[in-house]
């Protein structure tokens, strides 16, 4: 319901909303600027195949490993103040990575681009929470910042190959410099600034704890989706769950906590976080077969895949603000239910699909695309509502940290599932073939003629066979998520703040 003791947004609001949204395209952006130009790179700088992997690597990993510190850096010295800040680290790393001359420097630049968008991710989205005290108005944004994040990262390598096509590899990350001038020039000036009046000290401890804490988590996660399971990868995981205990035990016990108890009495904020793990599980994990399907079973070019992956985009744009309607029409815990269903759907009909069903593949992920941003948009409204104001950057990042966490699950257990039913179709084929579909598309490469048609073909079979088996181990897990969604948050919308909160967040224009 709409709190009418809230001050309502106005113009100002929705312009300053707008200019918050060019970091967020940015961050999502840089996710896949790079799949055009990593054959551009290799023949420029010449990296190892360890570097190559840590070129891509070194930004997923210091944003995953950041965002719980920046969001709480955020609430303690402002949050414009941490957004201006990071705009301006993530436009000089872009020129650095533009202009890197070795393999080692561009990692680095990488690395500090992930630094800058661990600290532009939970600003914005903190920011929104505050700009938009009235319900109706901030699910409304949060909807269309949901909704520019996910297309962010397929609009990411079409704007790649576009840029490739007329100019050389490192303009792909120049293109982030005029978009950060416009945000340092407009920000000071239509974005005003929030923080936590009483933030108590910084606890330097729980920075290097909390990194501990996730990244060897999704590295091993990642590593688990790319090359199968390992003693290894299974050691970092409980590397990392040993870490997160000994976090959480931490953040339970001091007063100056990184991660404020506060949030967790929100009505809806840690259940809100759960399902929000769980939709960017189903988008990730869908993800990582829909561009194989593209590229290798259907046999396009990359900039071809890539332009056809915005295809279910055009659907996304009209289900966040739908979705956001709906919720203040009825319970959202049925509309997130019901974005959950429509999700296992779109999952379903991946299930279904053949080895030439593009037309099947890209409705399947239109739909499944609807219901995870259907999900992702209400349940992080509900977990701002249901967050203290002035612990908005907090709440931010942990639901974003969850979003990396459910990605990178996402990918490893139903890649894994897939990969598992792919080896067993292929058992008596040889390693190269049975070990991937890209080993498989090279070995036919080579044998030619009928023998690697005949090759490719059966390795195509058993990709796609491997991907309706995880397509329906996502309809089960999302169906199931559903009835958890509808049990967890019957009655429970966004609380309102409280009294004090109002007048914090409505003075903070002030200041």
């Amino acid at each position: 319901m709409t709190n009418p003791a809230a001050r309502l947004a106005g113009r100002r609001e929705w312009i300053a909303f707008t200019v918050l949204l060019l970091p967020l395209l940015l961050v999502s952006m840089d996710v896949s600027v790079l799949y055009f130009a990593i054959p551009a790179i290799t023949r420029e700088l010449d990296p190892s195949a360890t570097q190559q992997l840590w070129i891509f690597d070194s930004y997923a990993f210091a944003l995953a490993g950041l965002l719980i510190t920046m969001g709480s850096l955020g609430d303690r010295i402002g949050r414009r103040k941490l957004l201006l800040i990071g705009a301006t680290a993530f436009g000089l790393a872009s020129v650095t990575a533009a202009y890197a001359s070795s393999a080692e420097l561009l990692i680095a630049a990488r690395a500090l681009l992930g630094i800058g968008g661990a600290t532009l991710m939970p600003s914005t989205l903190a920011l929104i929470r505050n700009l938009f005290q009235d319900d109706r108005r901030r699910g409304k944004a949060i909807a269309i910042w949901s909704g520019a994040m996910t297309g962010g990262i397929a609009l990411g390598s079409v704007m790649s190959g576009v840029m490739l096509n007329h100019f050389w590899w490192g303009s792909v990350f120049l293109i982030n410099v005029p978009a950060m001038l416009l945000l340092l020039a407009l920000v000071p000036v239509l974005v005003p600034e929030f923080k936590d009046p009483a933030p108590g000290r910084f606890d330097l401890l729980s920075v290097p704890l909390s990194m501990a804490a996730v990244l060897p988590v999704v590295y091993g996660l990642k590593e688990i989706a790319a090359e199968g399971f390992s003693p290894l990868h299974a050691a970092c995981l409980v590397v990392g769950l040993a870490f997160g205990y000994v976090f959480v035990r931490r953040q339970r016990t001091r007063d100056d906590a990184m991660v404020s108890r506060a949030l967790f009495r929100g009505r809806g904020f840690g259940a809100g976080i759960g399902l929000n793990t769980l939709a960017a599980f189903a988008m990730m994990g869908s993800a990582y077969f829909t561009t194989q399907y593209l590229q290798s079973v259907l046999g396009m070019g990359t900039l071809e895949a890539a332009l056809w992956s915005l295809a279910p985009s055009v659907l996304i744009g009209a289900a966040a603000p739908v979705s956001a309607a709906l919720a203040q029409k009825t319970d959202r815990a049925y509309v997130i239910a019901g974005g959950f269903v429509l999700a296992a759907a779109g999952f379903g009909l991946i299930g279904l699909v053949g080895t030439d069903s593009l037309w099947l593949l890209l409705t399947g992920a239109g739909v499944l695309a609807c219901g995870i941003v259907t999900v992702m948009s209400l349940v992080s409204d509900m977990a701002l509502g249901a967050a203290p104001a002035e612990k908005a950057g907090s709440a931010a990042s942990l639901l974003e940290t969850g979003q990396e966490f459910g990605g990178a699950l996402g990918m490893a257990v139903l890649g894994s599932l897939g990969t598992a039913v792919y080896r067993s179709d292929l058992a008596g084929s040889e390693p190269a073939v049975r070990e991937t579909l890209g080993g498989a598309v090279a070995t036919a490469q080579q044998l030619g003629g009928e023998a690697g048609g005949q090759v490719l073909a059966a390795a195509r079979e058993a990709f796609v066979h491997g991907m309706q088996y995880a397509a329906w181990g996502g309809t089960v897990l999302l169906l199931a998520a559903a009835v958890l969604a509808a049990a967890l948050l019957r009655g429970r919308g966004a609380q309102a703040p409280a009294p004090a909160e109002r007048a914090e967040a409505g003075g903070a224009l002030a200041r």
